[in-house]
């Protein structure tokens, strides 16, 4: 029987590692979780693992609230004392976080195969730490697999296809949960109820080139206070967010709500008429629920999007923002279109891991 050791440490890394335990559970593949304790979340109560339906944790290393370097650092010393104990087949690692790295790193190192979920993307902002996580990450992983043709373009381009890997493009596994959760959302969340807006736009903001940025951070809420004279404006706010806000006397006119857990969040997507996020995965969700999105970012890792005409990226710019929402609010489009692998994501790569 195949052993992998799945290393998270971030809400959204759980949800997509969770689609892959199912299917690990299906073929008889041994997994070993490794929560690192990156991103402390209130929703992630033991709660948030029974109704994801997330396999029991083997180890949580609460590492939190550090730097980079030393979060990275004892990080990849847990993760590597942890595998030397194990001895598994393979690590598998999702996405970009400080996580990611210290997991491939660790297994790496231990010359123990790494499985890159989500591999290839690029925003080419070497300023975002979430890039420099990614390019190392692919460059010392063994199994990649990639979202999108962009995402298996971007490693061809950088040489791949003479190292010792296998790249597959196999779909997006938020998608399959997406898929997956919609109908246990409808049942368990109440969130559209609680707001009592018949209509409204759906906004997320939480990078720091924004949060902390007081020309961005006044733009943006100048911008969703335009938009919130049209329809109204909906966002979940982190506490962080709020104290910002407060401090630099910045007023929001539209509606603040608490952070949200992901049946929430869907039932948001479903129900709102438009999305306008800093947010990688957000963007990705709204298209998965039928819904335009505005990215307050100058670039994407989700460039398909943007291509297709279902998501304009604005930056900061409250002009631009305007332009969008003008564009956006009219616009119908085909959302049939397979971008991401219409649920299918998880088990092919499942296959994949159980004959690597």
């Amino acid at each position: 029987m195949k052993k992998i050791i799945t290393v998270v440490g971030a809400r959204p890394q759980f949800i997509k590692a969770a689609t892959l335990s199912r299917q690990f559970q299906l073929l008889g593949i041994e997994e070993i979780i490794i929560h690192t304790g990156q991103h402390f979340d209130v929703n992630m109560s033991d709660v948030f693992f029974e109704e994801m339906e997330i396999p029991k944790l083997a180890y949580r290393l609460d590492i939190h609230g550090l730097t980079h370097g030393a979060m990275t650092g004892r990080m990849l010393e847990g993760i590597e004392s942890i595998l030397l104990k194990e001895k598994p087949d393979g690590v598998m690692v999702f996405g970009d976080t400080n996580s990611t790295l210290a997991g491939a790193l660790a297994a790496s190192k231990l010359h123990i195969p790494v499985i890159h979920v989500e591999a290839g993307l690029r925003s080419f902002n070497m300023e975002m730490p979430e890039e420099i996580n990614r390019i190392l990450t692919d460059r010392i992983s063994n199994l990649l697999f990639c979202p999108t043709n962009a995402a298996v373009n971007n490693l061809l381009r950088e040489g791949f296809e003479t190292m010792p890997v296998k790249i597959i493009k196999n779909g997006d596994v938020m998608q399959d949960a997406a898929m997956y959760y919609a109908e246990k959302a409808e049942k368990k969340s109440d969130i559209i109820k609680q707001i009592a807006l018949p209509k409204f736009v759906l906004a997320t903001i939480h990078r720091q080139e924004n949060t902390d940025s007081p020309k961005n951070l006044k733009n943006i809420i100048a911008g969703l206070n335009e938009i919130n004279l049209q329809i109204p404006v909906v966002v979940p706010i982190h506490p962080r967010t709020r104290n910002i806000l407060s401090q630099m006397n910045i007023v929001p006119e539209f509606k603040l709500i608490d952070p949200v857990g992901y049946f929430d969040m869907i039932m948001l997507l479903k129900s709102c008429e438009l999305v306008i996020t800093d947010s990688g995965g957000v963007q990705k969700e709204a298209f998965f629920f039928g819904k335009h999105c505005i990215t307050l970012r100058e670039q994407t890792e989700w460039v398909e999007l943007v291509e297709n005409g279902f998501n304009i990226l604005v930056g900061s710019d409250v002009e631009k923002l305007q332009n969008a929402f003008r564009i956006l609010n009219l616009k119908t489009s085909d959302f049939a279109i397979d971008l991401y692998g219409k649920g299918q994501a998880a088990e092919g790569a499942a296959r994949e891991i159980s004959l690597f």
